[in-house]
């Protein structure tokens, strides 16, 4: 049964990624940036060119965006499965904690810790520009099964009283089993930035921005 695990299956796919991920990363940080500061919005920007990633390997008519709200840790479902893309910009060789739910109130944060269960596949990114990063496929029952492991107070890491919150992240030691886990896909990425970027870039609707250089052959 195909699923979203078999996109690292594909070689060329795989020589895609590492080829191209950065360069479009590259473009969403530009597109994102302003007075020199990368701005927030980076993140949708790079969830849209992982979406049109997963599209131009599974097609349309497999990759649907249509969500319920009351699924707000899931962002695409590929063949019906939900799948949760998370990208996260590391600095040298440390494994980042991973953002699970992002909010400044306290009744929402406990509220959400309390009834936390993994309910779909990663899709994570790591970004390290400069050095060596990676893409990785992590299935649901691989974050369960470390979750049970660890606990729930050691698996999330939950910020302090009185502090602004923030939201929720899985802790860098949780990340750190689940990358490594032997059921998870990866592929590693050099993080290099494109010397020369192209100028006007031309304007499409959102994914398909980014699908066609995805499509591209060149």
């Amino acid at each position: 049964m195909t699923s979203v695990f078999d996109l690292l299956d594909d070689e060329r796919i795989c020589e895609k990624i590492r080829q191209r991920l950065p360069y479009l990363f590259t473009l969403a940080e530009l597109e994102a940036s302003r007075a020199g500061r990368v701005g927030m919005e980076v993140g949708t920007l790079r969830e849209q060119i992982l979406i049109a990633l997963l599209i131009y390997k599974f097609g349309k008519e497999n990759v649907s965006l249509d969500i319920p709200i009351t699924e707000p840790e899931v962002d695409v479902l590929v063949f019906n499965r939900p799948l949760s893309i998370k990208t996260v910009t590391a600095k040298q060789s440390t494994i980042p904690a991973v953002k699970v739910v992002w909010t400044v109130d306290w009744q929402k944060v406990e509220e959400f810790v309390k009834g936390y269960f993994p309910r779909s596949d990663i899709l994570l990114v790591i970004v390290r520009w400069g050095l060596e990063g990676g893409f990785y496929l992590i299935p649901q029952d691989v974050q369960r099964e470390v979750l049970e492991r660890m606990g729930k107070e050691n698996y999330l890491h939950i910020p302090r009283r009185g502090t602004n919150p923030r939201g929720v992240e899985i802790a860098s030691k949780a990340v750190r089993q689940l990358i490594a886990h032997s059921e998870t896909k990866a592929i590693t990425i050099k993080w290099h930035r494109p010397e020369n970027i192209l100028k006007g870039e031309r304007q499409l609707s959102p994914y398909e921005r980014w699908l066609h250089y995805w499509q591209s052959e060149e």
